[in-house]
C-alpha cells in the first residue's frame, strides 16, 4: 500500500458489469497449459506501480532474470504511478484497448477489478504455485465469488516510523506504546529540540490505526453494516483532533501531506511518521538516515482498545483480454516465486507473502523485515469487497474537512456514513 489515493471517475461502474461493459473474459475458461514452458512465447506489458527510483531497479532486475529463463517472452515494463494506475487500468479494460497484460494490483483493487470482469480467473493455472504456501491474509484478497483472480506479490501494514536520534535528544531511549505516550513523546520532541514530534498524513488510509485501536472499522461485512459512524471513531477522531491542537503534531497541509511528512522525517525536520515498508528505501535516501542504525521501527501505538493496522500490499493480475495469457501466467509464477520474494525483501524491504521465503537467509538478515514480520502479523484485513476502493474518498474528504477546522468528529463521520450509504445501498 503507498498512499491510498483512490479514484472517482469509474465510481458509477463499480457494481455495474452489464453497465460498464468492456474487459469481459473474466469467466472464461483458462486456456490449455503448455506442455513445456520454457517454450512459451509472446509478449508481456506489465504495469508496475513502484516508485521508480528507489524500488523500481529491484523489479527491472527480475525481468531481465525471467527473460534469460523465457527468452521467447519480451517484457514491456511500464512504471504507472500508484494513484493513477487504478483508473488508468479501468478506462483502457472499459474501453478494450490499451490494457495491459499484467497490473500490479492494489489488494483493494482486485475484488472490484474481478467483479467488472476485467481480470482473468487464475485457478488450475501456471500462475498460480503453491497457493498453501501464501499468507492467509494476502491470499484472501486475491478471491472474488470463490475464485481466485491474482497472486499476491507483497503485503505491508502500517507501523511507527521514528528517528532515534530526536528521540533520544527529548529523553526518550525507546519509542512510544500507546497514543498518549506518542502525545506526550512528540511535545517532548518539539520542546527540546525544536523539530516537529509527529508528521501527519492525510489520508484516509493513515486514519485506520486510530480507528481500530479505539475498537472502531469501516464496515461489518459479516453483518452486513456500516459501521463508520460509531462513538470508537469519534473518539479515534478526537484523538486525530487533539494531537494537531495541542501541537504534537503540527497542522498538516490538506494536500500532498504524504510528501511533506517523508521530506521532514528524512531532514530531521519531524521525529515521527506512520508509514509501511514501501517508504524504506526512500527513507534511506535522506540525509537522517545515510546511518541505517538512526532509523527506528515499531508498532503503531495502541488506543484505549489494542494497536493495530490494516493489511495492505500488492497482487499480480492478468487482464481477461489480453492475447498472451499463457506467456502472462509464466511471468505472474516467476515474479512471486520464494526467490523473487526473497531478492524484493532482501534489496528494498518489501514483505513476502510467502511462508517459505521468510525461510530464505536473505530474508532473515534484513533487519527490516524482521521488525515489519511481527507487526504485520496483528494487521487487520480490510473488506475485500467489490466496494472496497470506493471507502476511501469520503473518508478522504472528512479528514480534509476535519484538519481544515470545516467540521469536528462527530459532523466529519456522520458525513462519510451518509456517502457510504449512497455506495453500500443494501447495506444497514
Amino acid at each position: 500500500m503507498r498512499r491510498f489515493l483512490p479514484f472517482a471517475a469509474a465510481v458509477a461502474c463499480v457494481l455495474a458489469v452489464s453497465a460498464c461493459g468492456g474487459g469481459g473474459g473474466g469467466t472464461a475458461a483458462p486456456p490449455t497449459q503448455v506442455s513445456d514452458p520454457s517454450k512459451v512465447s509472446g509478449e508481456v506489458t506489465w504495469w508496475d506501480t513502484t516508485r521508480p527510483d528507489s524500488e523500481g531497479p529491484t523489479f527491472q532486475a527480475l525481468i531481465k532474470e525471467f527473460q534469460a529463463k523465457y527468452p521467447q517472452v519480451k517484457v514491456n515494463y511500464v512504471n504507472v504511478p500508484s494513484d493513477q494506475a487504478q483508473n488508468q487500468f479501468q478506462t483502457a479494460a472499459q474501453a478494450g484497448s490499451g490494457a495491459p497484460d499484467v497490473i500490479r494490483s492494489e489488494v483493494a483493487w482486485t475484488s472490484q477489478f474481478a467483479s467488472l470482469g476485467y481480470l482473468q480467473p487464475l485457478d488450475g493455472t501456471r500462475a498460480v504455485d503453491k497457493p498453501d504456501d501464501f499468507l492467509p491474509g494476502p491470499l484472501s484478497s486475491t478471491k472474488f465469488n470463490g475464485k481466485t483472480y491474482a497472486v499476491p506479490q507483497v503485503t505491508d501494514t502500517l507501523a511507527l516510523i521514528y528517528n532515534k536520534r530526536l528521540l533520544k535528544e527529548a529523553g526518550h531511549e525507546e519509542p512510544p506504546r500507546t497514543i498518549a505516550e506518542l502525545k506526550q513523546t512528540a511535545l517532548d520532541v518539539k520542546a527540546k529540540t525544536g523539530a516537529a514530534g509527529l508528521a501527519l498524513n492525510v489520508d484516509s488510509y493513515f486514519l485506520l490505526p486510530f480507528m481500530y485501536g479505539e475498537g472502531g472499522d469501516l464496515l461489518d461485512v459479516a453483518n452486513k453494516k456500516i459501521v463508520v459512524n460509531s462513538p470508537a471513531n469519534v473518539k479515534a477522531m478526537e484523538t486525530v483532533a487533539d494531537l494537531i491542537s495541542s501541537g504534537a503534531a503540527p497542522k498538516p497541509a490538506t494536500t500532498e501531506s504524504y510528501a511533506n511528512a517523508m521530506t521532514a522525517l528524512k531532514e530531521g525536520k519531524a521525529a515521527m511518521i506512520y508509514n509501511g515498508p514501501w517508504a524504506l528505501s526512500e527513507i534511506y535516501q535522506g540525509k537522517e538516515f545515510k546511518d541505517k542504525k538512526n532509523l527506528g521501527i515499531a508498532p503503531v501505538p495502541a488506543g484505549s482498545v489494542k494497536a493495530a493496522a490494516p493489511t495492505g500490499g500488492w497482487n499480480l493480475a492478468i487482464y481477461a483480454g489480453s492475447k498472451n495469457i499463457p506467456a502472462a501466467y509464466e511471468f505472474v509464477r516467476f515474479m512471486t516465486t520464494t526467490e523473487a520474494q526473497a531478492k524484493i525483501a532482501k534489496e528494498i524491504s518489501l514483505l513476502p507473502t510467502r511462508t517459505s521465503a521468510y525461510a530464505d537467509p536473505d530474508v532473515q538478515g534484513n533487519p527490516d523485515v524482521a521488525v515489519f514480520k511481527p507487526i504485520m502479523d496483528t494487521a487487520v484485513p480490510r473488506p475485500w469487497i467489490p466496494e472496497g476502493g470506493q471507502l476511501f474518498q469520503p473518508l478522504l474528504e472528512g479528514y480534509q474537512a476535519l484538519v481544515g477546522g470545516k467540521s469536528g468528529p462527530a459532523d466529519m463521520l456522520k458525513g462519510v456514513d451518509e456517502q457510504y450509504r449512497g455506495i453500500m445501498k443494501d447495506w444497514s
